[in-house]
């Protein structure tokens, strides 16, 4: 499914807003890896990701590359990305992990500290490009311990390449837009979520004041 592919190791914004994309700054220039870490810290910031968090990381590296998604698939970019997205989780805490493709059902390969601590079932496999994708083979092989989970109930998300991780995402996950709307030719979403609001007519979402306050007994 995969094969290397070469291809410019950097990101121009401004190619993007001719496609369409307002928001980026024209003209600027980031490797694959700064513009990784940009968009997954500008993420990270909106949806409060620190310590003990969890985000699911979907990405495609043939569309990275310019190419239709599984057509051209490369661990060089794969790595470059990876870079990136553990530069940020260093500096914030959280535990990226990533998504395999379809042909290892979308398990997420994390490190087994991890899958061991939330109480994840583990499924068996390696991933390598041709099975499970680049970026998840990259992971793989970059972790003391690596091991695969079924699934996850992540606290954000980014997808990188349109890759679809919302089977990933605990509710209720909220759209966020970053200003970087695509890493090398590849469309960038991301989310992050909330707890789901509940409660009737009379519920309330903020700590209200002392004054004034009903009580439901």
């Amino acid at each position: 499914m995969d094969h290397v592919m070469k291809q410019d190791s950097r990101v121009n914004p401004a190619a993007s807003n001719a496609a369409g994309d307002a928001g980026q700054p024209a003209g600027a220039e980031l490797s694959l890896t700064a513009a990784t870490a940009a968009v997954v810290r500008e993420l990270s910031d909106a949806g409060k990701l620190g310590p003990g968090k969890i985000l699911v990381v979907g990405a495609s590296t043939s569309e990275v590359a310019g190419v239709r998604i599984g057509t051209g698939g490369a661990l060089e970019v794969a790595q470059q990305l990876l870079e990136g997205i553990v530069q940020v989780a260093a500096e914030k805490g959280f535990h990226p992990v990533y998504q395999c493709c379809e042909h290892l059902n979308r398990s997420l390969v994390m490190e087994r500290s991890l899958l061991e601590k939330l109480g994840l079932r583990e499924v068996s496999a390696v991933p390598i490009p041709g099975a499970g994708g680049s970026m998840a083979a990259a992971a793989y092989r970059s972790m003391a311990d690596p091991v695969l989970a079924e699934t996850v109930e992540a606290h954000a998300g980014i997808d990188i390449g349109e890759t679809l991780i919302g089977m990933h995402l605990r509710r209720v996950a909220v759209p966020f837009r970053p200003s970087l709307r695509y890493i090398g030719s590849a469309r960038v979403n991301a989310a992050w979520s909330r707890p789901p609001l509940i409660g009737g007519e009379r519920a309330v979402y903020r700590n209200p004041e002392t004054s004034g306050s009903r009580s439901c007994d």
